[in-house]
């Protein structure tokens, strides 16, 4: 069959739609694969890090890895209670981490691995909710505690409620006072277990702040996902005690 030009112009121009279209639609899975790629390695590589870390301060004999480390941000836990968490107000408080790790002799700035089961979620966790934190994976936010354990503290970690293409929290909705979630650090396993939800204005910072006695970790993220996040989701977390 014979087209004429006017037809066959019509054709490509089909073809050449029909493939915008394809690469527009598989575009948004591609970068979920490749994100979820990225962020899989980082986990793994954290894990393995940490296991030889942990075996060079064996073989030092000493007391627990980094220790300096570790005293430090105790310190820091313990002081943000007794100035009453001030610097929350501040937005740019919160996004810079008060720790470089890498000062302290640790190969990069990720602190630790947050899992949680019910999503089937793995993601390395920083210090800081900076842009570049937040797309890594979730972030603690300064002015809040840092999750190493301790009566009195309270480590809020921030989440994108789905971005460019990748969960991160999307599904935050499906976990349930009872499940589990875990921070995995240089000093071990930290598990906790969902005690409460709620939905909050943003600037409701009251309801993120240490609760006296209490160990906790805050799940934070946006509300409704996928319309701007009028709103707080808060997951709270009450550690398990082993």
């Amino acid at each position: 069959m014979r087209y004429t030009k006017g037809q066959l112009f019509l054709i490509v121009l089909l073809l050449c739609i029909g493939a915008a279209g394809f690469s527009l639609a598989i575009k948004p899975t591609v970068f979920r694969m490749e994100k979820g790629y990225e962020i899989r390695k980082e986990v793994r590589h954290y894990k393995v890090t940490m296991e030889t870390l942990q075996k060079v301060s064996e073989e030092r004999q000493e007391p627990i890895p980094y220790e300096q480390l570790f005293k430090d941000i105790r310190h820091y836990n313990m002081s943000l209670f007794t100035h009453k968490q001030s610097g929350l107000n501040n937005k740019s408080a919160y996004e810079q981490s008060l720790f470089r790790l890498t000062d302290y002799g640790l190969p990069d700035e990720k602190f630790g691995i947050l899992s949680i089961p019910k999503i089937d979620l793995e993601m390395p966790l920083f210090l800081g909710a900076s842009e570049e934190n937040m797309a890594a994976g979730a972030a603690v936010l300064s002015q809040t505690s840092i999750p190493i354990g301790g009566d009195t503290t309270n480590a809020v970690i921030a989440g994108h409620r789905g971005w460019n293409g990748y969960p991160y929290f999307l599904d935050i909705e499906k976990v349930e006072v009872g499940d589990e979630v875990t921070i995995t650090n240089l000093w071990g396993t930290l598990r906790y277990q969902v005690t409460e939800i709620q939905i909050i204005q943003p600037n409701d910072v009251n309801a993120i702040l240490i609760r006296p006695g209490k160990d906790l970790i805050t799940l934070l993220t946006c509300h409704p996902p996928n319309t701007g996040g009028r709103y707080r989701y808060l997951v709270f977390c009450e550690r398990v005690k082993e």
